[in-house]
């Protein structure tokens, strides 16, 4: 006898009108957070910053320089630091920090502790832990190469710098040079940075300073120094 096929099995219709009715069960999965580094913090705002973080200006330094020299504006590297703890760290650490954890250059990473400390109230403006210091810049339209020799050769330092009383320390080929103020014993602190093939920029930190108005008196005097030695290496 030949074997009697089953039809499936229908559901009724009202069997069919509850399922689906029946709400269905929706999954969802939960993304685990990865850790934000704080050299990859995302930036305070898309493009360049307000009107009122361009104006800002710390340790003598605007924040339309800061973010040139370092990629980011005052605003952005309190807020990073803020994060990073830096309120309860000594000065040595937060620039130490700084230049190992974000490749911040010596004097930049020093520059940016200061105006740190100044904004949270850690510090006096100018103020560091041995003493206060003075700070000068200047873009030079000439090589970074020709800019260091203007410094590090004697004759023509005598140049720009007739009769001052310093006596170099230490000096990287190009880099920077450390320098003695003769009277007194201050120190400092010289930076080179080429801007491209035909303009460099020099920075200097004059630390170990007495006094407020110490800083006052040094910083006239390296600017109208930094004016005339533009004006050497700009005459052609």
């Amino acid at each position: 006898m030949a074997a009697t096929r089953k039809s499936p099995s229908r559901k009724a219709p009202a069997a069919r009108k509850a399922a689906a009715k029946r709400p269905r069960k929706r999954v969802t999965t939960t993304r685990k957070a990865s850790p934000r580094s704080l050299r990859k913090a995302p930036r305070a705002a898309a493009g360049r910053p307000t009107a009122r973080a361009r104006a800002l200006r710390l340790a003598g330094v605007g924040s339309e320089a800061v973010l040139k020299a370092t990629g980011r504006a005052w605003e952005e590297w309190l807020n990073v630091l803020d994060r990073a703890g830096a309120k309860k760290m000594p000065h040595k650490d937060i620039a130490l920090m700084l230049s190992r954890k974000f490749s911040v250059p010596d004097w930049w990473s020093q520059m940016l502790t200061v105006g740190y400390e100044q904004a949270r109230g850690l510090r006096k403006v100018y103020q560091k832990a041995d003493g206060f210091s003075a700070y000068a810049s200047k873009t030079v339209g000439t090589q970074v190469a020709r800019l260091y020799a203007a410094w590090s050769d004697p004759a023509l330092r005598t140049r720009w710098l007739p009769d001052a009383p310093v006596e170099i320390n230490r000096s990287t080929d190009g880099k920077s040079i450390r320098m003695r103020w003769t009277q007194g014993g201050s120190r400092i602190d010289v930076g080179f940075y080429s801007k491209g093939d035909e303009k460099s920029m020099v920075a200097i930190e004059h630390g170990k300073l007495a006094d407020e108005s110490a800083v006052a008196r040094q910083k006239a005097y390296w600017s109208a120094a930094l004016a005339r030695l533009k004006a050497l290496l700009e005459t052609r």
